[in-house]
């Protein structure tokens, strides 16, 4: 039996082995990469007159993300007329090979022409809605038996989206000035102010979690520490006042369905071993849930003004 698995064995190492076929070389240095990424840098500065140099006169562009199996793609006069007006369209524009990654030429034992994949990144901002372009983006070209580009198929992500709908106006929930979660917000501040601990974090889930700009970005307490801290703070300063600056809003989101009370105050504080004052600015954001509990807290302030 062990006699008999044994060369079992042997006979799918040699299939599989068997079924591998050598069809072309893959290049890491190429005048084909060269004369793909000179075309995309004339692309990016708008000089359509140099990009028309590396194209074949049947050139055609396709969105390799786009399902209709009937598009016809992007021809040669087409690509060059929005490589001449994207510059009025987005500033700053640049490309880049994507860290870690360079572009592979492919030719295949039975195709005269060449394959180049690139992965690069783009940068630039929109001119008219502001919108920061800034994105990874894959692509593959086709190249003829004269070098020139045959096709280029995108297969990057696309903030096309985000800028066609900045163009207009649109709502996106609705903003309050007076709402039971803003009353919340208030009256877990008015606990904090008289040094209620129990009742402030009452308001809060019990996974909620806090943040302020003193925190490296990503850190964040829990309600157990975040209450330690306060009582730790009120052993060693007194709560003067807690005054609201203008008025808290309560923004109701269609987009992801969020609830954020976004408020504003002043902190006044004197320290008890030698009577300090501070006054701490504050600006809080606090996520609900949809049962009307907070579960996040993000503190815009840090406590750099109470320290020596």
């Amino acid at each position: 039996m062990k006699k008999s698995v044994i060369i079992f064995m042997m006979m799918g190492t040699m299939i599989m082995y068997s079924q591998k076929k050598k069809n072309g070389i893959v290049y890491n240095e190429h005048p084909g990469i060269v004369a793909v990424e000179a075309m995309q840098q004339a692309d990016m500065s708008g000089d359509a007159d140099k990009v028309a140099t590396y194209l074949a006169d049947n050139f055609k562009s396709f969105d390799g993300t786009n399902r209709n199996k009937d598009v016809e793609g992007t021809n040669k006069e087409e690509y060059l007329d929005w490589v001449k007006n994207r510059k009025d369209w987005v500033s700053y524009m640049s490309i880049t090979r994507q860290n870690g990654a360079y572009p592979d030429a492919i030719k295949y034992d039975d195709d005269d022409g060449l394959w180049v994949q690139t992965w690069d990144y783009i940068r630039g901002i929109h001119n008219t809605t502001g919108v920061k372009i800034d994105m990874p983006i894959h692509r593959l070209y086709y190249l003829n038996a004269e070098g020139k580009i045959v096709t280029m198929i995108d297969y990057s992500a696309n903030v096309g989206r985000e800028i066609r709908q900045s163009f207009n106006p649109r709502t996106n929930g609705t903003i309050y000035d007076h709402h039971e979660n803003i009353n919340k917000v208030r009256r877990m501040m008015g606990a904090l102010e008289h040094g209620d601990v129990d009742k402030a974090f009452s308001f809060f889930t019990d996974d909620a979690t806090f943040s302020n700009l003193d925190m490296a970005p990503g850190e964040s307490n829990t309600v157990a520490e975040e209450k330690e801290g306060f009582k730790k703070m009120i052993e060693n300063w007194t709560i003067e006042s807690v005054d609201v600056q203008g008025y808290p809003d309560y923004l109701d989101y269609e987009l992801g369905n969020a609830k954020v009370v976004q408020s504003w105050w002043n902190v006044r504080l004197t320290r008890k071993s030698d009577g300090k004052k501070v006054v701490l600015p504050l600006m809080l954001t606090h996520d609900f849930n949809d049962e009307g509990m907070i579960t996040n807290e993000n503190g815009y302030y840090t406590t750099d003004s109470m320290r020596d």
